[in-house]
Protein backbone atom coordinates (compact mmCIF):
# COMPACT_ATOMS: atom_id res chain seq x y z
CA UNK A 1 0.00 0.00 0.00
CA UNK A 2 2.71 2.48 0.53
CA UNK A 3 3.89 2.64 -2.90
CA UNK A 4 0.32 3.71 -4.07
CA UNK A 5 0.75 5.92 -1.61
CA UNK A 6 3.75 7.75 -2.40
CA UNK A 7 2.26 7.76 -6.11
CA UNK A 8 -0.75 9.44 -4.90
CA UNK A 9 0.99 11.96 -2.61
CA UNK A 10 3.26 12.91 -5.50
CA UNK A 11 0.02 13.77 -7.76
CA UNK A 12 -1.63 15.61 -4.76
CA UNK A 13 1.70 17.67 -4.30
CA UNK A 14 1.42 18.86 -8.20
CA UNK A 15 -2.08 19.47 -7.12
CA UNK A 16 -1.62 21.71 -4.73
CA UNK A 17 1.66 23.03 -6.56
CA UNK A 18 -0.33 23.83 -9.99
CA UNK A 19 -2.98 25.25 -7.38
CA UNK A 20 -5.35 22.75 -9.48
CA UNK A 21 -7.06 22.36 -5.66
CA UNK A 22 -7.72 26.02 -5.36
CA UNK A 23 -8.90 26.76 -8.76
CA UNK A 24 -11.47 24.32 -8.95
CA UNK A 25 -12.61 25.17 -5.23
CA UNK A 26 -12.70 28.64 -5.81
CA UNK A 27 -14.64 27.91 -9.59
CA UNK A 28 -17.19 25.62 -7.87
CA UNK A 29 -17.97 28.23 -4.82
CA UNK A 30 -18.27 31.27 -7.43
CA UNK A 31 -21.00 29.25 -9.48
CA UNK A 32 -22.59 27.41 -6.87
CA UNK A 33 -22.61 30.72 -4.81
CA UNK A 34 -24.05 32.53 -7.56
CA UNK A 35 -26.65 30.29 -9.09
CA UNK A 36 -27.57 30.05 -5.36
CA UNK A 37 -28.70 33.68 -5.18
CA UNK A 38 -29.03 34.03 -9.24
CA UNK A 39 -30.35 31.08 -10.12
CA UNK A 40 -34.22 32.59 -10.64
CA UNK A 41 -33.26 35.74 -12.15
CA UNK A 42 -34.85 35.08 -15.41
CA UNK A 43 -38.08 34.74 -13.27
CA UNK A 44 -37.78 38.21 -12.31
CA UNK A 45 -36.59 36.91 -8.70
CA UNK A 46 -33.05 37.77 -7.30
CA UNK A 47 -32.24 35.86 -4.21
CA UNK A 48 -32.02 32.35 -2.71
CA UNK A 49 -35.22 30.44 -3.75
CA UNK A 50 -35.30 26.76 -2.34
CA UNK A 51 -32.70 23.96 -1.54
CA UNK A 52 -34.46 21.82 -4.05
CA UNK A 53 -34.15 24.83 -6.98
CA UNK A 54 -30.98 24.89 -5.89
CA UNK A 55 -29.70 21.50 -6.40
CA UNK A 56 -31.27 20.88 -9.34
CA UNK A 57 -29.50 23.47 -11.13
CA UNK A 58 -25.88 23.08 -9.69
CA UNK A 59 -26.51 19.21 -10.90
CA UNK A 60 -26.98 20.77 -14.22
CA UNK A 61 -23.66 23.17 -13.99
CA UNK A 62 -21.90 19.60 -12.61
CA UNK A 63 -22.98 17.99 -15.07
CA UNK A 64 -21.28 19.64 -17.58
CA UNK A 65 -18.17 20.80 -15.71
CA UNK A 66 -17.20 18.10 -13.31
CA UNK A 67 -16.34 15.46 -16.41
CA UNK A 68 -14.39 17.94 -18.04
CA UNK A 69 -12.35 19.35 -15.49
CA UNK A 70 -11.78 15.37 -14.54
CA UNK A 71 -10.63 14.50 -17.96
CA UNK A 72 -8.63 17.61 -18.29
CA UNK A 73 -6.43 16.65 -15.08
CA UNK A 74 -5.87 13.10 -16.37
CA UNK A 75 -6.08 12.41 -19.48
CA UNK A 76 -1.93 12.58 -19.72
CA UNK A 77 -2.02 10.46 -16.66
CA UNK A 78 0.16 7.57 -18.55
CA UNK A 79 1.00 8.73 -21.90
CA UNK A 80 2.41 11.96 -20.37
CA UNK A 81 4.65 9.61 -18.38
CA UNK A 82 5.51 7.78 -21.59
CA UNK A 83 6.40 10.90 -23.98
CA UNK A 84 8.66 12.79 -20.67
CA UNK A 85 10.20 9.35 -20.69
CA UNK A 86 9.77 8.70 -16.82
CA UNK A 87 7.02 6.05 -17.13
CA UNK A 88 10.46 3.58 -17.81
CA UNK A 89 11.99 4.84 -15.45
CA UNK A 90 8.94 4.81 -12.63
CA UNK A 91 8.27 1.11 -14.31
CA UNK A 92 11.88 0.02 -12.94
CA UNK A 93 10.86 0.61 -9.41
CA UNK A 94 9.46 -2.06 -7.26
CA UNK A 95 6.29 -0.76 -8.47
CA UNK A 96 3.59 -2.59 -10.54
CA UNK A 97 1.57 -0.91 -13.08
CA UNK A 98 -1.53 -1.30 -10.89
CA UNK A 99 0.02 0.20 -8.34
CA UNK A 100 0.77 3.01 -10.16
CA UNK A 101 -2.71 3.10 -11.76
CA UNK A 102 -4.48 3.13 -8.43
CA UNK A 103 -1.55 5.71 -7.16
CA UNK A 104 -2.37 8.48 -9.67
CA UNK A 105 -5.80 7.22 -9.31
CA UNK A 106 -6.11 8.06 -5.53
CA UNK A 107 -4.08 11.32 -5.86
CA UNK A 108 -6.33 12.88 -8.82
CA UNK A 109 -9.16 11.37 -7.04
CA UNK A 110 -8.61 13.14 -3.83
CA UNK A 111 -7.51 16.35 -5.76
CA UNK A 112 -10.95 16.08 -7.43
CA UNK A 113 -12.85 15.50 -3.69
CA UNK A 114 -11.08 18.65 -1.87
CA UNK A 115 -11.48 20.99 -4.52
CA UNK A 116 -15.34 19.54 -4.44
CA UNK A 117 -16.11 19.80 -0.36
CA UNK A 118 -14.27 23.23 -0.64
CA UNK A 119 -16.28 24.76 -3.22
CA UNK A 120 -19.52 23.24 -2.89
CA UNK A 121 -19.41 23.27 0.97
CA UNK A 122 -18.37 27.03 1.26
CA UNK A 123 -21.86 27.61 -0.64
CA UNK A 124 -23.88 25.18 1.59
CA UNK A 125 -22.29 27.48 4.56
CA UNK A 126 -22.87 30.66 3.03
CA UNK A 127 -26.58 29.32 2.62
CA UNK A 128 -26.84 28.14 6.21
CA UNK A 129 -26.03 31.65 7.61
CA UNK A 130 -27.18 34.26 5.28
CA UNK A 131 -30.71 32.71 4.54
CA UNK A 132 -33.33 32.94 7.11
CA UNK A 133 -35.06 30.42 8.46
CA UNK A 134 -33.72 27.46 5.76
CA UNK A 135 -33.94 24.19 6.85
CA UNK A 136 -30.12 23.27 7.96
CA UNK A 137 -31.08 19.12 8.44
CA UNK A 138 -32.49 19.45 4.59
CA UNK A 139 -29.68 21.69 3.58
CA UNK A 140 -26.70 19.91 4.76
CA UNK A 141 -27.99 16.23 3.63
CA UNK A 142 -28.93 17.46 0.38
CA UNK A 143 -25.34 19.09 -0.14
CA UNK A 144 -24.14 16.23 1.38
CA UNK A 145 -25.68 13.72 -0.97
CA UNK A 146 -24.66 16.66 -4.07
CA UNK A 147 -20.78 16.87 -3.00
CA UNK A 148 -20.67 12.79 -2.70
CA UNK A 149 -22.35 11.86 -5.90
CA UNK A 150 -20.24 14.57 -7.54
CA UNK A 151 -16.90 13.43 -6.31
CA UNK A 152 -17.65 9.43 -7.07
CA UNK A 153 -19.22 11.41 -10.90
CA UNK A 154 -15.39 13.28 -11.21
CA UNK A 155 -13.58 9.77 -10.17
CA UNK A 156 -15.37 7.50 -13.30
CA UNK A 157 -14.45 10.47 -15.65
CA UNK A 158 -10.83 10.36 -14.09
CA UNK A 159 -11.03 6.31 -14.49
CA UNK A 160 -12.28 6.54 -18.28
CA UNK A 161 -9.31 9.64 -18.59
CA UNK A 162 -6.92 6.76 -17.91
CA UNK A 163 -8.05 4.12 -20.60
CA UNK A 164 -7.72 7.31 -23.03
CA UNK A 165 -4.45 7.73 -21.64
CA UNK A 166 -3.43 4.24 -21.80
CA UNK A 167 -4.67 3.81 -25.19
CA UNK A 168 -3.42 6.84 -26.87
CA UNK A 169 -0.18 7.19 -28.22
CA UNK A 170 0.27 10.60 -28.26
CA UNK A 171 -1.14 13.39 -25.62
CA UNK A 172 -2.71 15.28 -28.44
CA UNK A 173 -4.67 12.51 -29.58
CA UNK A 174 -5.28 11.39 -25.52
CA UNK A 175 -6.38 15.08 -25.66
CA UNK A 176 -8.85 14.84 -28.77
CA UNK A 177 -9.96 11.64 -27.24
CA UNK A 178 -10.65 13.10 -23.70
CA UNK A 179 -13.16 15.88 -25.23
CA UNK A 180 -15.21 13.42 -27.76
CA UNK A 181 -16.04 11.63 -24.47
CA UNK A 182 -16.42 14.49 -22.57
CA UNK A 183 -19.09 15.79 -25.88
CA UNK A 184 -20.13 12.01 -26.24
CA UNK A 185 -21.71 11.67 -22.49
CA UNK A 186 -22.75 15.11 -21.80
CA UNK A 187 -24.58 16.39 -25.13
CA UNK A 188 -24.71 13.67 -27.31
CA UNK A 189 -25.81 10.77 -25.71
CA UNK A 190 -29.12 12.41 -24.22
CA UNK A 191 -30.02 13.70 -27.89
CA UNK A 192 -29.57 10.20 -28.92
CA UNK A 193 -31.96 9.09 -26.35
CA UNK A 194 -34.82 11.93 -27.25
CA UNK A 195 -34.31 11.11 -30.77
CA UNK A 196 -35.41 7.53 -30.05
CA UNK A 197 -37.93 8.56 -27.75
CA UNK A 198 -39.83 10.79 -30.15
CA UNK A 199 -38.83 8.79 -33.91
CA UNK A 200 -38.25 5.05 -32.57
CA UNK A 201 -41.91 5.28 -31.39
CA UNK A 202 -42.96 1.13 -32.33
CA UNK A 203 -39.95 0.51 -32.90
CA UNK A 204 -38.25 0.05 -29.36
CA UNK A 205 -39.92 -1.22 -26.14
CA UNK A 206 -41.39 1.75 -23.73
CA UNK A 207 -39.53 -0.44 -20.80
CA UNK A 208 -36.26 -0.23 -22.35
CA UNK A 209 -35.51 3.36 -22.96
CA UNK A 210 -35.04 4.34 -19.05
CA UNK A 211 -32.63 1.35 -18.76
CA UNK A 212 -30.56 3.05 -21.26
CA UNK A 213 -29.95 5.93 -18.91
CA UNK A 214 -27.57 3.38 -16.88
CA UNK A 215 -25.08 3.46 -19.92
CA UNK A 216 -24.38 7.25 -19.07
CA UNK A 217 -22.82 8.13 -15.79
CA UNK A 218 -23.79 11.72 -15.89
CA UNK A 219 -27.36 10.96 -16.07
CA UNK A 220 -26.89 8.23 -13.23
CA UNK A 221 -25.32 11.43 -11.65
CA UNK A 222 -28.59 13.74 -12.49
CA UNK A 223 -30.42 11.06 -11.19
CA UNK A 224 -29.36 10.40 -7.89
CA UNK A 225 -29.85 14.68 -6.67
CA UNK A 226 -33.14 15.24 -8.72
CA UNK A 227 -34.70 11.85 -6.87
CA UNK A 228 -34.49 13.36 -3.77
CA UNK A 229 -36.91 16.06 -4.31
CA UNK A 230 -40.55 16.34 -4.64
CA UNK A 231 -39.86 19.56 -6.63
CA UNK A 232 -37.96 17.12 -9.12
CA UNK A 233 -41.56 15.53 -10.37
CA UNK A 234 -41.18 18.26 -13.04
CA UNK A 235 -38.70 17.32 -14.60
CA UNK A 236 -38.96 16.87 -18.65
CA UNK A 237 -37.28 15.38 -21.27
CA UNK A 238 -34.83 12.17 -21.01
CA UNK A 239 -34.61 12.72 -17.25
CA UNK A 240 -38.16 12.25 -17.18
CA UNK A 241 -37.57 8.86 -17.65
CA UNK A 242 -35.63 7.84 -14.62
CA UNK A 243 -39.04 8.00 -12.85
CA UNK A 244 -40.17 4.82 -14.50
CA UNK A 245 -36.81 3.24 -13.15
CA UNK A 246 -37.23 0.63 -10.32
CA UNK A 247 -34.04 1.14 -8.80
CA UNK A 248 -34.19 2.48 -5.64
CA UNK A 249 -31.55 5.26 -4.74
CA UNK A 250 -28.79 3.30 -3.32
CA UNK A 251 -29.17 1.09 -6.77
CA UNK A 252 -28.14 4.26 -8.49
CA UNK A 253 -24.96 5.42 -6.28
CA UNK A 254 -24.13 1.35 -6.98
CA UNK A 255 -24.19 2.04 -11.14
CA UNK A 256 -22.10 4.98 -10.71
CA UNK A 257 -19.32 2.98 -8.47
CA UNK A 258 -19.85 0.05 -11.03
CA UNK A 259 -18.81 2.94 -13.62
CA UNK A 260 -15.52 3.82 -11.73
CA UNK A 261 -14.32 0.22 -11.01
CA UNK A 262 -15.02 -0.85 -14.52
CA UNK A 263 -13.33 2.07 -15.99
CA UNK A 264 -9.88 1.54 -13.52
CA UNK A 265 -10.29 -2.74 -14.76
CA UNK A 266 -10.68 -1.52 -18.26
CA UNK A 267 -7.36 0.94 -17.90
CA UNK A 268 -5.30 -1.16 -16.01
CA UNK A 269 -5.75 -3.93 -19.01
CA UNK A 270 -4.46 -1.44 -21.83
CA UNK A 271 -1.89 -0.39 -19.50
CA UNK A 272 -0.70 -4.12 -18.95
CA UNK A 273 -0.92 -4.24 -23.03
CA UNK A 274 1.24 -0.85 -23.40
CA UNK A 275 4.88 -1.20 -23.98
CA UNK A 276 7.05 1.33 -21.57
Amino acid sequence: MNPIWNIARKELSDGLRNRWIVAIGLLFAVLAVGIAWLGAAASGQVGFTSIPATIASLTSLATILIPLIALLLAYDAIVGEDEGGTLMLLLTYPLGRGQLLLGKFVGHGLILALATLLGFGAAALAIAVLVDGVALDLLFRAFGRFMLSSALLGWVFLALAYVLSSRASEKSRAAGLALGVWFGFVLVFDLVLLALLVLGEGRFSPELLPWLLLLNPADIYRLINLSGFEASGGVSGVMALGSELPLPSVMLWGCLMLWVGGALLLAYALFRRRAA
